[in-house]
């Protein structure tokens, strides 16, 4: 999946009813996610079972919904006490892959406030 740069990627780390649709996600993500879901972000939202994801996003003109279902296995979802979890382009990639999204053994992040 292509995500354009400068769009962060928000995942709700509970369940989320999957017979919701746009109008029902959009109203998710500003009630209960407390953001914009016109920001042009990218929301992902997975069933109890994790056998299903669906991402809303707005696109110019006009809400975009992608869905995901495993016909075998589940998706590796983040647990803990946050709503939300913010995710990186290549960790999104790691969990429709099947992937855990926290790799022990991937590099980290080098952040440099200076260049010699």
């Amino acid at each position: 999946m292509f995500v354009p740069g400068g769009v962060s990627v928000y995942l709700a780390a509970g369940a989320t009813d999957m017979r919701k649709s746009i109008d029902g996600l959009s109203i998710m993500v500003s009630q209960a996610l407390n953001f914009d879901p016109f920001s042009g972000h990218l929301f992902v939202f997975s069933n109890r079972r994790r056998n299903m994801v669906k991402m809303l996003y707005w696109d110019r003109n006009g809400f975009c919904l992608w869905q995901k279902r495993l016909e075998k296995d589940r998706f590796r979802w983040p647990e803990g006490g946050r709503k939300v979890v913010e995710l990186d382009q290549r960790e999104l990639r790691w969990l429709l892959e099947g992937l855990d999204v926290h790799q022990r053994q991937a590099h980290g992040r080098l952040h440099y406030s200076a260049v010699f």
